[in-house]
């Protein structure tokens, strides 16, 4: 788990360049490169410009780190029920 939390923190870090937060295209790249396997839509800026806006909680249009752990939770929350679901199926 510990590699897990370094990777969420250091991939967040290198895709901000230095800043203190996302903006709209670096959230972009990041949201394509790093999720893209495991959510849908990815490829559709439209989609990827909607989740930035309903993450974006202070409305100023950058995602802080805060707002990235959102998105982080959000996908472990559906990862663990799709794969709790598929295990249930299974029995």
């Amino acid at each position: 788990m510990e590699s897990a939390i370094k990777t969420v923190v250091t991939t967040f870090l290198s895709s901000t360049r230095g800043k203190e937060n996302l903006d709209g295209k670096s959230f972009k790249k990041l949201v394509e490169r790093q999720l893209g396997g495991i959510m849908e839509d990815t490829n559709s800026s439209s989609a990827i410009k909607e989740m930035q806006r309903g993450l974006d909680e202070n409305s100023d249009g950058k995602i802080s780190f805060q707002e990235y752990l959102t998105l982080i939770g959000y996908v472990a929350n559906s990862l663990s029920q799709s794969k709790s679901g598929s295990n249930a199926d299974a029995s």
